[in-house]
């Protein structure tokens, strides 16, 4: 499923990861730096869907979990 939607293996590179803090709050990064926070309910939803997930299939629940975050004036460091 994950190939269909991501057909230019942008999600291969691990561009995504997440830190679940003590609070139960979730930081969401795009390459380092921090683009969302989830808390509560939302943050308890992430951890099920991505729970046992690997490679691109968590990629893909962190990006949809970003939203539409980019808008194309980001600056790659």
């Amino acid at each position: 499923m994950s190939d269909e939607i991501d057909k230019r293996g942008v999600l291969q590179d691990d561009i995504f990861a997440y830190q679940a803090m003590k609070d139960g709050r979730i930081f969401i990064t795009w390459h380092g730096k921090h683009v969302k926070t989830l808390a509560g309910k939302d943050a308890a939803k992430f951890l099920e869907r991505i729970d046992g997930l690997t490679g691109v299939d968590a990629q893909l629940v962190m990006a949809k979990a970003t939203g539409n975050f980019k808008r194309g004036n980001e600056r790659r460091s």
